[in-house]
């Protein structure tokens, strides 16, 4: 039996289960009689915690029961409640309505509460006969209903209508024993009736039980309880079916993969945003930030999805993104999320369903929701309808994974639907799809979905609760990779020397920090290694791909690599990567290609299902394919390579790794590339193609090309191993080589060191915001080619302080002397930090005895521009003021934002003092910047400092008065070089514009004075105009 009641006080409300912290929430009091808060919008979860904390007003002690496993009713409170009530009979009628179930006989509905005498038992006299709470009943007597709550630990409630039995009479025990009511969620201890189930609140936690501070949460997943002791009598938490499936889900997702495919590595989780690829552009891509600048996920995935789950709104869904280019591991990923709860380790889901979106990609099908969580899994699961019942009843405790999430392009349509499904219709997968992610089906679940960072649907995801992505090996890890694969495998004793394969081609060292190129490279080298000791590895991904297949296409059935190659083509064409059997052009193909283990069924799938094992084998064979066709015509294969989009038509380059494939396999020699896989007489178009290709890369100017076309074309030029074209591309690069903005991986980082070299000229490059690695951004630098460098303060600083470490002197000199900042823009509280940092190290670097001199950076820097806004600019710029007399040849300082920087008074002030240190500036913009009379004044004073070098100085759109402009016309005729003085849209009248043109006249020097305002009448400032043209009004 459960009423709601209310109270004016505080309540403590329970958090999603699963969480080891309780958020208070501070009610401000309740007023009105019991049917006005009845018919009101406030929660029912907050009006029983409140009723509840009636006894901590009177400061009275709650009595536990004696024995360990029941608490006793605490029926005063309960009494109370009816007291209340009891002067209000349509009060009493609306609670009568709800607090009674529609079975119980209609005169129980008409009582009235009576104190109760007896010390054992709990008792209510009601007018028809009394109610009697009964703490523990081993048996059910004639004339009992029970009330059966369904949360872990709810009592049942049996209610007596007749005599009431006396104390003595009740049986025995004998096997069944009724637990008391759930405690309070308020305090330990508490006895409180009116908790309610998770029946009754299906959208919270169940139970809605915590204690205050000190006090342990109760705990509901089944292996939690079965650690902490089951009571072998105890009622179960959930149906029996409900908890076999549990079980089954459990073994389900608990299987490690075996073999190399069970090699763990813990890879940086990093918190991540996209971001719109140019000012022009609505495509979005991922944010690039600099490395000191990026967030990692502490605690791995288990704390961030943890973490992400505390901060989402109650009852709604969360979508989290985990983005990743192909191969970096993200199926593994979700495989390794999906082991994790079974095993224990994510206890705020009580269920998790993995589904790969490959198995969804099938237009024309008709689903329900039993079906996706039920059906189309690794392995389909047997429930009853019992237990999807029990799941949609608590959404917030489900994860559900869509792995692959880019697969379902073809249905991108759902993500603005105007409406999702019922629950029990079935629909089209779009349908189903609108429903989940619009939060209309299943909500208050938390979808889980991998993606890689490109394509239509992934532009929807900025709008994600979180976004995450998942960095590849570091070169450490790439190693260590190496060595357990060969100890999986069994070859021990092949582990250096597969190591030593691997460091003599640094360029595919700098590839393995894709994971599914790592282990391609392990599996290359098992094989060579098997042949002899003389092995060695390719130095280009065409060569080890060709590696992998060559001796799988020349056991096979004639022209079966052609055609497989054809079959990979089409499919990227159409943005998929599985087929059906029946796509296949002879039996003979398919056992082939499953056999060699090109193609494979892959997880959840349908028996007649394949799909190839990686993404980058199929883009290898749609290269190959577009190496060997007749069908491309061959003014259309320049346009594969992507390095010059058309306007019509444009090729979308869905397979990626095709350009770079494609000249690798069409410039190779034919005798270990092209023919080593499809034999010397099925090469007859590749000669005309490697014409076309070559003149076309020969015409290109790569200074012409972005950023990133221009590291694509590195990359193709490094495949095709040709000398002539290789030559072409690194001589026409341009001095000043700009990546701000573009991600660099190992891979560009390697290609583009050997790019510089093989110049034979001067660099100067920028690489900020590029994301490069500390070890590509030394090696970069370390080269005697680049003269100049920009990269992030903080990635910076990091790396001098890393090579001062490992005592490379000369590396960290060349590094030092190198780096530049000029000209310097702080957009944020981090810029003016970071610049005090590097001041701040120039500053130990001229107090140590070893070192001598001005950092270059430092002393070099001749503009600085402060635009932080309204908000932070008043914060930072005294951190900026302080750092500002280290840069002692500034020349042009810029205070002036869009949003306006609003130092005001206070920072005129701050920065006037620095004056007699700036010997060198020319430029002083105070544009903007809620300047007032006594700013000006102070400005005024510090002037004086700057006359000698002074030659710009703007005071636009401030609020400078008359006062302000007297001081300014004061100090006006000492500035002896300055040569332009604006001072438009201040506050000043006729008589400030006066004394300001009074001034000018005995300053030959000043060029211009700007000071149009609206508070001058326009007549006036003709007059001074005709008298003086040096005033400009425009």
């Amino acid at each position: 039996m459960r009423c709601l009641a209310p109270h004016p006080a505080g309540s403590y409300l329970s958090e999603p289960q699963g969480s080891s912290q309780c958020a208070t929430m501070e009610l401000g009091p309740l007023e009105g009689s019991y049917l006005e808060l009845l018919n009101s919008d406030a929660d029912p979860l907050c009006l029983y915690h409140i009723y509840d904390q009636m006894d901590l007003a009177g400061e009275e002690e709650i009595e536990l029961y004696s024995e360990p496993d029941t608490d006793t009713i605490n029926c005063d409170q309960f009494s109370r409640l009816l007291c209340d009530m009891e002067g209000d009979e349509e009060t009493r009628e609306a609670y009568a309505n709800i607090a009674f179930p529609e079975e119980l006989p209609a005169d129980l509905k008409h009582w009235k509460p009576v104190p109760s005498s007896s010390s054992s038992l709990s008792c209510l006299n009601l007018p028809e006969g009394p109610i009697q709470f009964v703490p523990t009943v081993s048996t059910v007597p004639q004339g009992l209903w029970q009330i059966s709550g369904t949360g872990t630990g709810v009592s049942s409630i049996f209610i007596y209508h007749g005599e009431v039995p006396q104390a003595s009479q009740v049986p025995p025990p004998s096997g069944l024993t009724v637990h008391g009511l759930p405690t309070s969620p308020d305090r330990p201890g508490s006895t409180s009736p009116f908790a309610p189930s998770a029946t009754d609140l299906p959208s919270m936690p169940e139970p809605a039980l915590i204690s205050r501070a000190n006090v342990t949460e109760h705990k509901t997943s089944p292996t939690q309880r079965q650690a902490a002791g089951e009571v072998s009598n105890k009622l179960p938490k959930w149906p029996e079916s409900v908890e076999q499936f549990y079980r089954s889900l459990q073994d389900t997702y608990r299987a490690e993969p075996t073999g190399p495919d069970g090699i763990l590595m813990e890879v940086d989780l990093v918190q991540a945003r996209l971001e719109r690829s140019s000012s022009k552009s609505l495509e979005r891509e991922l944010a690039t930030p600099d490395w000191a600048e990026r967030q990692l996920a502490q605690g791995g995935l288990a704390e961030g999805l943890l973490a992400a789950k505390e901060h989402r709104r109650p009852r709604e869904t969360q979508v989290i993104a985990m983005l990743g280019k192909a191969g970096q591991g993200k199926s593994y990923w979700a495989g390794a999320v999906s082991r994790a709860w079974a095993c224990g380790r994510l206890p705020q889901y009580d269920f998790v369903f993995s589904v790969p979106c490959h198995c969804l990609n099938r237009p024309g099908d008709v689903y329900r929701l039993q079906d996706l969580l039920f059906s189309l899994g690794p392995r389909p699961l047997v429930a009853a309808d019992e237990v999807f019942s029990h799941i949609v009843k608590r959404p917030d405790r489900i994860l559900l994974i869509l792995d692959a999430f880019e697969e379902l392009e073809a249905q991108d349509g759902f993500l603005h639907s105007t409406c999702g499904p019922a629950l029990a219709e079935p629909c089209s997968l779009r349908g189903l799809l609108a429903g989940l992610f619009q939060k209309k089906l299943l909500r208050g679940c938390t979808l889980l979905l991998t993606a890689r960072p490109r394509g239509r649907l992934v532009q929807s995801l900025s709008k994600a609760d979180a976004l995450f992505e998942l960095s590849g090996f570091s070169m450490e890890q790439a190693q260590a990779y190496v060595m357990r694969y060969f100890e999986c495998s069994g070859m021990t004793e092949h582990q250096d020397r597969a190591l030593a394969l691997l460091r003599d081609r640094p360029f595919l060292l700098s590839h393995s920090h894709s994971p599914t190129l790592c282990q391609a490279v392990c599996q290359l080298s098992e094989a060579l290694l098997e042949l002899g000791e003389d092995a060695e590895l390719p130095s280009t991904l065409t060569g080890l791909y060709v590696g992998l297949l060559g001796r799988a296409a020349l056991n096979g059935p004639p022209g079966a690599l052609a055609e497989l190659a054809k079959l990979a083509w089409e499919l990227g064409r159409r943005h998929q990567s599985t087929l059906q059997e029946n796509q296949f052009p002879s039996a003979d193909v398919r056992t082939w290609a499953m056999a060699k283990g090109l193609v494979q069924h892959p997880p959840g799938a349908t028996e007649s299902e394949l799909a190839f094992p990686s993404f980058l084998l199929q883009c290898f064979l749609g290269a190959l394919w577009l190496a060997l066709s007749g069908e491309i015509k061959d003014k259309e294969l320049p346009q594969y390579l992507a390095l010059t989009p058309r306007k019509k038509r444009p090729y979308d380059n869905w397979l990626e790794g095709v350009p770079r494939f494609l000249t690798g396999l069409i410039f190779q020699p034919r005798a270990r590339c092209l023919g080593a896989l499809v034999g010397p007489s099925a090469t007859a178009f590749a000669d005309r193609k490697q014409k076309v290709l070559a003149r076309y890369l020969k015409r290109l100017q790569p200074g012409t090309l972005r950023a990133r076309q221009l590291l694509e074309l590195l990359h193709c030029a490094h495949e095709a191993e040709e000398a002539g074209i290789w030559q072409h591309v690194v001589q026409e690069l341009p001095a000043r080589l700009s990546f701000l903005g573009t991600r660099l991986t190992p891979p560009d980082a390697h290609v583009l060191g050997k790019a510089l070299e093989a110049a034979g000229q001067d660099f100067a490059l920028d690489l900020r915001s590029t994301g490069i690695d500390p070890s590509g951004l030394g090696s970069l630098v370390g080269l005697s080619c680049v003269t100049h460098f920009r990269a992030a303060l903080s990635d910076t600083v990091a790396l001098w302080e890393s090579l001062r470490q490992h005592g490379e002197t000369e590396l960290l000199q060349a590094a030092e002397e190198k780096f530049t900042i000029e000209p310097f823009k702080a957009k944020s509280l981090k810029d003016v930090e970071d610049l005090g940092k590097l001041v701040q190290t120039q500053r130990t670097r001229s107090s140590s005895e070893d070192t001598a001199g001005e950092l270059p950076a430092v002393r070099d820097l001749k503009k600085l521009e402060f635009a932080l806004g309204p908000i932070s600019g008043p914060q930072a710029f005294p951190k900026l003021v302080r750092i500002l007399t280290a840069f002692s040849s500034l020349q042009h300082l810029d205070l002036d934002a869009l949003s306006e920087n609003k130092i005001g008074d206070e920072g005129v002030s701050q920065l006037s003092a620095t004056f007699p240190q700036l010997k060198s500036l020319e430029t002083l913009n105070l544009s903007q910047n809620s300047i007032t009379d006594l700013g000006a004044y102070k400005l005024a004073e510090g002037l004086p400092s700057l006359a000698a070098s002074l030659l710009r100085l703007s005071l636009y759109n401030n609020c400078i008065c008359d006062m302000g402009a007297e001081s300014l016309a004061r100090v006006l005729p000492d500035m002896v070089s300055l040569r332009v003085m604006d001072v438009q849209y201040n506050k000043f009248t006729a008589a400030g514009a006066q004394q300001l043109a009074a001034s000018l006249r005995k300053c030959p020097h000043v060029e211009t004075l700007a000071m149009w305002t609206p508070t001058i009448p326009f007549s006036v400032q003709e007059h001074l105009q005709q008298q003086d043209s040096r005033i400009s009004l425009r």
